[in-house]
């Protein structure tokens, strides 16, 4: 987590909150950011971080906001969007799922869906190359190898982040987030913490929603209401496994055979330090 803070910092951050030196390099309010990952490791939470830090608007698009079966819509919708971020700015535009919403031109085969990923080319691009000042497009994606490759070309979305799932120290602090308003007894967070190693932060929610109810239900069944206990958060985990691992076994053979300009090599070293490789 902490390299995403300093990524993010380095790319968004620091430019905001030093406007004199921002004019002295030539740095202006614009920017583009991909964060890719599994799913359930906080990729909207960050884009939302990052609006909150930088004191700016945030507007989140989905595929159901642009995606229009009658032709011509999602462009407009599109065109729209990104002219509201505009007249908001300081504004972060979140495009999520952009695997949907930017998938390669040449697998589509659909003319309307072609003309959709040209159209945010278009937006991302500016009409005039400075009317996206003071607009920070962050995208979202479990899946950067389906973007069409022409968004991550310079000035487009030409920065990659992976957001990976939470680290010891984070997961005993979700857990603890998910159990503190809980009645809870003798719970080990650290044991649980590193028991939990590749789940995501979605996948500890579901671990904590899974205790709670083993209580609940042996409650109901005694007609006594008792503690969430270690030894239901235990037959919880029994029950688990990490979401991530279908991610990571896709990741990996693009990671090796597909890593063209090194656009990977942040996943390639993790999944080399953490020996998936």
């Amino acid at each position: 987590m902490h390299e995403v803070k300093d990524r993010l910092e380095a790319a968004f951050l620091a430019p905001m909150r030093n406007p004199e030196l921002r004019k002295l390099y030539g740095k202006s309010l614009r920017g583009g950011l991909l964060l890719y990952g599994p799913p359930g490791c906080g990729k909207t939470y960050i884009a939302r971080a990052v609006a909150g830090e930088l004191g700016a608007r945030f507007m989140s698009v989905s595929i159901s906001d642009v995606l229009d079966m009658w032709i011509g819509n999602s462009e407009r919708n599109l065109r729209q969007l990104f002219e509201t971020a505009r007249r908001n700015a300081p504004c972060v535009l979140f495009l999520d799922e952009l695997d949907a919403l930017g998938a390669k031109r040449s697998q589509i085969r659909n003319t309307g869906m072609r003309n959709t990923v040209n159209q945010l080319l278009t937006e991302l691009d500016g009409v005039d190359g400075s009317a996206n000042d003071g607009v920070f497009v962050l995208a979202a994606t479990n899946h950067p190898w389906d973007v069409d490759t022409a968004l991550r070309r310079p000035g487009r979305l030409d920065r990659m982040l992976l957001v990976l799932p939470p680290d010891r120290t984070a997961r005993e602090g979700i857990i603890h987030h998910h159990l503190k308003d809980r009645p809870v007894a003798g719970i080990d967070l650290a044991k649980l913490a590193k028991r939990t190693e590749g789940f995501s932060g979605a996948d500890l929610r579901h671990l904590c929603e899974s205790a709670a109810e083993r209580a609940l239900l042996d409650s109901v069944r005694t007609g006594r209401a008792r503690m969430i206990e270690m030894s239901d958060l235990l037959g919880a985990l029994d029950q688990l496994r990490p979401s991530t691992g279908p991610w990571f076994a896709s990741a990996r053979n693009v990671a090796q055979f597909a890593n063209d300009g090194g656009a990977y090599d942040e996943l390639l070293a993790y999944l080399k330090r953490k020996k998936m490789l």
